[in-house]
Parts: C-alpha cells; structure tokens; sequence
C-alpha cells in the first residue's frame, strides 16, 4: 500500500509535525515524529510575517534551515520505522506561512522542496496553494477536504474544528458539498500574550486565562473587527491579528490586568468560533476539535458550554489525534496530486473551479 509522509509548521510556530500515513480506500496514521522549532529559527520566520530590510536574502536562509530541520525529522522517522526512502511514494510539505495576503493576489510559504528532495531522496509535492490562489481563491483553507475524506457521516452534521494559531471550520452536512472558512484567531494572541507576559510558549492548558475575568467592552470591540461581519469564503493570518492589532484597542480602554486579557482573548477565540459555525450551519449535531487548541481545556469548555446542543470532542474520540490531522492532511494532499485527483474545494476558497494542487520535485 502507498505511504506518504506530511511536514507540517502551522502559524504558532512551536514546532514540525511529520506524519507517516497509507493510503489506498482509506488513510491510516501509521508514526508521528515532532520537532521544536529552534528558537532563533522562530524568531526569524516570525519577523518575516512582516515587512522588514534585506527580506529576501533573510527568507531563503530561514527557508533552507527550516528544509533541512524537517529533513532530519523524516530521517528519525524512516529510521524508526526501519523504512528506506524508497518505500515512500511522495512527501507533502506544507512549508512555513510568512505571508498570506489573497486580496493581493499572493500567498509565500517558506519550503525549498527542491532541497528536501536532494536530502531526502523522496518526491517532494509543495506550493499546494498558490493553484487555488491562481484560480481566484483564497488559497486557504485546504483541509476541508482532507476533513470531508476523513470525518463525513451520512446521517450526521457535523463540523470540524481546526485551532492551530488560527481557527478553521468545515462544515461536513448531510448531501451538501463540505463548507469550510476561517473564523479568526485560535491561539496566535493567547501565545504571543503570554509570551510578553510571562516568557512561556503557550497558555497550558489555559490555566492562566482561567484565572481572568473576560472584559466585555474589550471583547466587544475585538468583535468589531470587519473580519467578524463577513461570510466565507475568507481566510486570515498574522497579518491581521497580531499583537499592535491588539495594542491599538487596549489604548483606547481602560487598563486591564494581563490576566483579564487573557481571559478575553481565549473568549474571543470562543465565541468567533461559535458565531461563525451558527451563522453558516443552523444546527450542528458533532463539533470535532482538532490541532494545538484541542488539548487548552479551559477553551474546550467554553465551546462546549456555549454550544449545549452540539457534542463537542477532540477528534481524538473519532480515532485521529488531534495533533496530527493536519500533518496528514498534507500526506493526503500529496496522494492527490500524484493521482490527478483535485483538492481544493470551490465552496471552501472560493475558487473558480476544481483544481489539482501541488509542485512535483522528482526524487
């Protein structure tokens, strides 16, 4: 059976996920290998999601460190599994965002595919959505249909949940084409205000949120933000939601504990969710979470109490970890373009028509 392997570097820049999958009617996990993203190499590539001197030059030298950290991950990974190169059909990488802007007409992701080929001595697929892009689309999200192969249910509206540093639905309903958006931020404020805060990572399991009290008035204004008013198709990254964005309204508010912000911030996450899933699927049966979001408890139990008519879970409960779909999902991208079959979703980005995704590096 075909194994296709899926790097992964999602925008809250903690880390490489590399999945191992097979492939035929089906797709089956079969290993995981996750590495840290160095600090330097984070700092880098999160100055090159804005504008900044000497850029090109800084982008292809952080491109090339990040090839060869993933490089390394697939050699721990084939190693574990005691596989060659040559069992493997093709590697999907996703690269590293730095940009996505669709109304200008570009979306840039760190990823020398011809590198990793050379050092891995795999077929490497890259660039899945530049095609999307091309056709008129939003170029983002691409998961939804990896979301519909894997979790549609006949007799079941579902919908799939992705928190990584940004948050994306797909709508999975009963004789409807999947319907998928981003709906805002997932983690990328929480982590970039405990960061300033605190000098950590991410929030655990949003204890430090837990201890805040969310302030209305801040909330309401973060909702005003035009993104908030707009239907799909839309996608959205740093380049809206970062901290100066965050900045701008707190000078317009009274002072608030860091705490509060917190709070607020995952309330935020919380309800623009929620919103978005209510105004485009009247009613959801199954509410599957998926990515980093999944495993913050504190923001698990404000979806659930702000959907009592929906079952909540990680996908986890559904036999697929929760940090691996979308590494899996880029496998499964990979399978697509080698077999011709289109990926992208025109109810999803947008896009003028069906389309097969990818840039093929022979081995």
């Amino acid at each position: 059976m075909p194994l296709y392997l899926g790097v992964m570097s999602g925008t809250s820049l903690d880390g490489l996920d590399i999945a191992l999958i097979q492939q035929d009617h089906s797709t089956s996990l079969l290993g995981t290998r996750y590495l840290p993203m160095p600090t330097a190499l984070r700092s880098e590539l999160l100055a090159l999601c804005s504008p900044g001197p000497d850029e090109l030059a800084r982008a292809a030298i952080a491109e090339q460190q990040w090839t060869r950290l993933a490089a390394q991950g697939i050699a721990d990974l084939l190693q574990q599994h005691e596989l060659t190169p040559q069992a493997i059909r093709a590697i999907g990488s996703h690269g590293q965002t730095v940009r996505h802007e669709p109304a200008r007409g570009f979306t840039i992701q760190i990823s020398n595919a011809a590198l990793l080929a050379e050092l891995t001595g795999i077929c490497v697929i890259s660039d899945f959505r530049r095609r999307d892009l091309a056709a008129g689309g939003q170029g983002a999200p691409l998961v939804p249909a990896f979301h519909e192969a894997l979790f549609a249910r006949a007799q079941s509206r579902r919908a799939i949940l992705n928190i990584g540093g940004f948050s994306n639905l797909s709508l999975l309903e009963i004789d409807k084409p999947v319907h998928g958006f981003d709906c805002g931020p997932g983690n990328a404020l929480l982590d970039a205000w405990i960061h300033r805060h605190k000098g950590a990572d991410y929030d655990q399991d949003g204890q430090w949120a837990a201890t805040g009290q969310v302030q209305p008035e801040l909330l309401k204004a973060l909702l005003g933000d035009a993104f908030f008013q707009t239907q799909g198709p839309k996608s959205t990254g740093r380049e809206l939601f970062n901290l100066p964005w965050l900045d701008l309204h707190l000078t317009a508010l009274p002072r608030y504990a860091a705490e509060d912000v917190q709070a607020t911030l995952l309330e935020l996450t919380a309800q623009s969710v929620v919103a978005a899933l209510q105004a485009a699927q009247q009613h959801t049966d199954e509410l599957l979470v998926c990515g980093g979001g999944a495993r913050n408890l504190t923001l698990m139990q404000r979806l659930s109490a702000l959907l009592p008519n929906s079952r909540v879970s990680s996908t986890d409960a559904h036999g697929v970890p929760a940090d691996w779909v979308e590494a899996m999902a880029f496998a499964w991208l990979a399978h697509c373009c080698l077999e011709g079959i289109p990926a992208n979703r025109p109810s999803v980005t947008g896009a003028q028509g069906l389309r097969i995704l990818g840039a093929i590096y022979p081995a």
